[in-house]
């Protein structure tokens, strides 16, 4: 009765023990998941919004809102998603804008991804200051929540190599009260 009760211990532990070591690779494969869906996400953001002027997919991969870490005012500043749908607008109607994943590395909720941006200005912008783009390197960070959308964004350009277009006056041109001069897709079309 001993070894009966002994054993009865013994393969309650065993038992136990499986059942643990069974759960630990569904945790890891569902972060695994995760983390391969983001990289996913990523990618069809670039190719949407920077790539091929597909910018009302916006909403497709922005969280209603995000923090975004850039230079000048644009730091640590929470933005609504439209606001990367304006920022690729905007320069989208500067010129022939197209660009290349070459990497993408991704860790837990966070990916990076090293692309190239290659720009041809249209008239305006050359009238601007702007010269033709060939393969700038630019490295982003994303952070995505459990629904998959993009809450936190860092940017990281090479910005030595990016022509800077600017106003009659000297200033930077930021598209912003002066957009209007900037030609529509329609007219530019």
């Amino acid at each position: 009765m001993r070894n009966l009760a002994l054993a009865i211990a013994l393969g309650a532990v065993v038992l136990s023990g499986c059942t643990n070591v069974e759960e630990e690779p569904q945790t890891e494969t569902a972060s695994a998941t995760d983390t391969e869906r983001n990289k996913e996400i990523a990618r069809k953001f670039y190719e949407d919004l920077w790539f091929s002027n597909n910018t009302g997919a916006y909403a497709d991969y922005v969280a209603d809102e995000y923090v975004v870490h850039d230079i000048g005012e644009r730091k640590g500043i929470t933005e609504e998603a439209s606001a990367q749908k304006g920022i690729a607008d905007f320069f989208h109607s500067m010129g022939e804008m197209t660009g290349e994943i070459d990497y993408q590395i991704a860790e837990g909720d966070k990916v990076a991804t090293r692309w190239f941006l290659t720009m041809t200005p249209s008239d305006f912008a050359r009238e601007r200051g702007m010269e033709d783009v060939d393969r700038v390197a630019i490295i982003n960070v994303m952070r995505f929540n459990d629904e998959g959308k993009i809450v936190e964004f860092w940017n990281h350009r090479h910005d030595v190599e990016l022509p800077q277009p600017r106003n009659d006056d000297g200033s930077l041109y930021r598209g912003t009260d002066d957009q209007a001069d900037a030609p529509t897709e329609a007219a530019a079309s």
